[in-house]
């Protein structure tokens, strides 16, 4: 592979990812685009990062068609594999990959998606996405508007401090190394929601559970039916540019993200299923 083409993978895995919300489908697009770049005559092609930005785009389009079928089928909530980064290293994937952002995505359509994302996120022209998307420039513009009124509307309110967020990451985590429901309590907004996915691979909530005291009694009922084992450790980390947690229960990793709306919690997203913790230790 050339040097040329490794500059370009970085931000082509996050057209992929931001498009399929998995990093494992994310790696693979990336690589068919590379092996299909190589196919095409030299000095074909004036700009490489726009013609594979073009061929990761559709590459993801063709794999969402098949993913919306298979996300009918899947057992549980379904959440975005997690981007992992140690929680003392600078947050340069922030805001546009957090998990509300992609399941904001995940609610519209395949060419909503990929408009909004070309335009608003890499900073595409709109002539460049038309021909991207087969579509007119009008018709592309309409799709970004589409998109971008789902995605204001869904942003939090109130954006936490640095502060708030190292005092209610500090707390949450301390509540997690030691179990202690109450102390949680304390934490949530009132209409809090809390995401669990656990793929019918490990046990988790069937769906989103939301408002604080329901997702208080949730995990008290799993203590008290399941005897819930002990967290063996909490490792703060940075989970798509937001606060979060990757923590080891009976051996095994999972990852706890935290979606803050000024001081308290406003949602968790809990990933337990393994198939989405490969790349994570």
């Amino acid at each position: 592979m050339s040097d040329e083409l490794e500059t370009h993978r970085a931000y082509l895995h996050g057209v992929a990812y931001r498009m399929l919300g998995s990093v494992a489908e994310a790696d693979d697009v990336v690589q068919d685009a590379f092996l299909r770049w190589q196919r095409v005559e030299r000095g074909a092609v004036e700009n490489p990062r726009a013609y594979l930005a073009q061929v990761v785009t559709r590459l993801c389009l063709d794999r969402l068609k098949s993913a919306r079928a298979r996300r009918e089928e899947y057992v549980g909530a379904w959440l975005p594999e997690p981007i992992v980064e140690d929680a003392a290293g600078a947050a340069d994937i922030a805001h546009d990959v957090s998990v509300a952002l992609l399941l904001t995505l995940e609610r519209l359509s395949p060419l909503e998606r990929a408009a909004f994302l070309l335009r608003d996120v890499f900073d595409l022209d709109y002539a460049a996405i038309a021909g991207t998307l087969e579509r007119s420039e009008e018709a592309v513009r309409q799709l970004a508007a589409r998109a971008r009124e789902h995605v204001r509307a869904e942003r939090p309110r109130f954006a936490p401090s640095p502060e708030a967020e190292a005092r209610l990451g500090g707390a949450f985590g301390a509540a997690l190394a030691t179990g202690n429901i109450d102390a949680l309590m304390t934490l949530l907004a009132e209409d809090a929601v809390l995401y669990s996915d656990g793929g019918g691979k490990r046990r988790a909530a069937l769906n989103p559970i939301v408002g604080r005291d329901r997702i208080v009694r949730f995990f008290r009922g799993l203590h008290r039916r399941f005897g819930l084992p002990p967290i063996e450790a909490v490792r703060p980390a940075r989970i798509n540019g937001t606060v979060g947690f990757v923590i080891l229960v009976d051996g095994v990793h999972e990852t706890v993200a935290l979606e803050l709306s000024g001081d308290q919690v406003a949602a968790i997203y809990i990933v337990r299923n393994p198939d989405k913790l490969r790349h994570v230790s």
